[in-house]
């Protein structure tokens, strides 16, 4: 597709979530690239203006650049069915899945794709019998935050509560996961096709905030170091756990392999960082796709076929 073909793009950014910082940059990233190759692109940020402005001001797609809630979970995907404007990423049921890690996990638990034993935290849960169930030192997260935040890695059952109440403030629903012992890996998919792996060290505790936005330290290495034939089982697996959640067009998929050579899966990122420290970009890099163009791409692969083309007047 030439650049006019998308016609007048909204990149959709900020929004409401705690991720909002990440997703201002992210968009405006986005926007900068694709005016850079000729795109009618326009910046939208729906915590300061109604959904109805789309419409009146006749955008024919979205770009979506947001983060978590709202933005990440379906909400804004349905939205934009209604109002008959194609957009980037997965669908809503894929979206509201993705996001939710411990439904995410109930789905692979059912297809056979490994991932970390867990189990939902309440204030009124044994601290103590679940460090023991799932043995320490584990994870501590929300259900549906993205960016690791409030996320934290306990190593003594005695922190567990403390750690537990910080990532209530951020959502009802909380999980503890046993810890993966190994590399992390992330896999980034564009179309059908899964990107080069990128495999994360950090000298900090786990890949948390800090070290995805702000930390100079963090290592990004790319060919991540294993076999071809290593490498192409797990972006296969990758590929599979993606398509588990029904989710599509482009997104990226994080895990962990244990010293054994296992992968076990962690989540699915729907609406990735697109910063300078993001790493679909850094893994489109790699396979020769420049950062305009891996964002024409993602655009060019903006969900049409479930809305019928019909826009709302």
């Amino acid at each position: 597709m030439s650049p006019r073909d998308f016609g007048k793009v909204a990149v959709l950014m900020g929004g409401r979530s705690a991720e909002r910082s990440v997703s201002l940059k992210s968009g405006s990233m986005v926007l900068a690239a694709l005016k850079r190759k000729g795109v009618n692109a326009h910046a939208f940020d729906p915590k300061e203006r109604g959904l109805d402005a789309l419409i009146a001001e006749r955008f024919d797609r979205a770009f979506i650049a947001l983060h978590g809630r709202h933005g990440e979970d379906g909400t804004i995907q349905g939205a934009l069915e209604l109002l008959g404007i194609p957009y980037t990423g997965s669908g809503v049921l894929a979206s509201a899945l993705a996001l939710d890690k411990w439904r995410t996990k109930l789905v692979w638990q059912a297809c056979g794709i490994p991932t970390p034993r867990c189990e939902l935290l309440t204030h009124s849960s044994e601290f103590h019998a679940v460090a023991t169930r799932l043995g320490l030192p584990l994870m501590v997260k929300p259900a549906n935050e993205g960016s690791s935040i409030g996320m934290t890695k306990v190593k003594s059952a005695r922190d567990l509560p403390e750690a537990y109440a910080l990532a209530a403030n951020y959502d009802r629903l909380v999980i503890a996961e046993a810890f993966v012992d190994g590399v992390e890996l992330t896999a980034g998919m564009l179309g059908d096709a899964p990107l080069p792996l990128i495999k994360l060290e950090t000298p900090r505790e786990f890949y948390d905030y800090e070290a995805k936005y702000v930390a100079d330290d963090t290592r990004y290495i790319i060919p991540c170091g294993l076999p071809p034939d290593a490498e192409r089982i797990i972006q296969d697996e990758a590929l599979r756990a993606f398509r588990a959640l029904a989710c599509s067009g482009w997104g990226r998929v994080d895990l962990m392999l244990d010293h054994a050579g296992k992968p076990y899966f962690l989540e699915v990122n729907t609406s990735p960082g697109m910063t300078d420290h993001s790493l679909v970009p850094m893994a489109a890099r790699h396979a020769g796709l420049s950062f305009e163009d891996l964002c024409l791409r993602i655009l060019e692969l903006a969900r049409v076929e479930e809305q019928g083309g019909n826009r709302v007047e």
